[in-house]
């Protein structure tokens, strides 16, 4: 006998349930918080993607600088070589670092002077390139310019009146022979009584002496240094007690 399903026995099962409105309100709710967090998810996931994309090949980076410092005329800024390359400063620190490492085995070195660099020839050739070149191998510095120079390296900015303390005589006569020589220049005014001119290096003092920045210049003893401030307070104290005077 075959079953059959009655009237009867359809009444008698159990009522189908539908959610109520706010019950779907919250499956809604919940299905668009899922979408959302995969999406946040996703986009996490394509800038961390993008972060590693983007890996700096600072040897490349490097050989860059090196073509552009090769055809600078003078020293040029790192904000200027970033600009350049469209790199953050940072970048292009690191990148020198590297073009130095690189430049030691060869015959050029990179010099930097303050917030530039550029690039030099190595100091142990400086004989050679002066025959090559023709160079007066006589023009050496006298003694008082040396002197004059030491000072101003150690203790710059730095003015006229400053170094003639530390020396005790006029100084005149060997700042105008350094600034002929491109050794030191004018980096700006005290602002004090007179607006004396400040002087410091430049590049070309690096070259003379071989130097790739100042931080190689030799330290000076504690009681060097003591020494060279004591006669600059002496003599500005002086200076203080004439005006006052007048």
């Amino acid at each position: 006998m075959e079953r059959t399903h009655s009237n009867t026995d359809m009444s008698e099962s159990s009522p189908v349930e539908f959610p109520s409105a706010e019950q779907e309100t919250h499956y809604v709710e919940e299905a668009a918080g899922v979408e959302q967090a995969e999406l946040e998810v996703a986009v996490v996931d394509e800038e961390a993607d993008e972060e590693e994309a983007v890996v700096i090949d600072y040897a490349q980076l490097a050989t860059l600088i090196e073509s552009l410092l090769f055809v600078a005329g003078e020293p040029a800024p790192i904000e200027r070589l970033a600009a350049t390359l469209e790199q953050p400063p940072a970048e292009i620190e690191r990148a020198l670092v590297t073009l130095s490492e690189t430049l030691q085995h060869r015959g050029i070195r990179l010099q930097r002077h303050h917030d530039a660099v550029q690039l030099v020839s190595m100091p142990e050739a400086a004989d050679a390139i002066e025959v090559f070149l023709g160079l007066d191998l006589t023009t050496k510095l006298s003694r008082a310019a040396l002197e004059a120079l030491a000072i101003i390296a150690y203790r710059q900015p730095i003015t006229r009146p400053q170094i003639e303390a530390i020396r005790g005589v006029s100084s005149d006569g060997v700042i105008r022979t350094l600034l002929h020589r491109g050794l030191v220049q004018e980096v700006g005014r005290l602002e004090t009584a007179g607006r004396p001119i400040l002087f410091g290096t430049t590049p070309d003092f690096l070259n003379y002496f071989g130097i790739s920045s100042l931080e190689d210049l030799p330290p000076l003893e504690e009681e060097d240094i003591q020494a060279l401030t004591e006669r600059i307070e002496m003599m500005e104290a002086g200076a203080t007690e004439t005006d006052a005077g007048n």
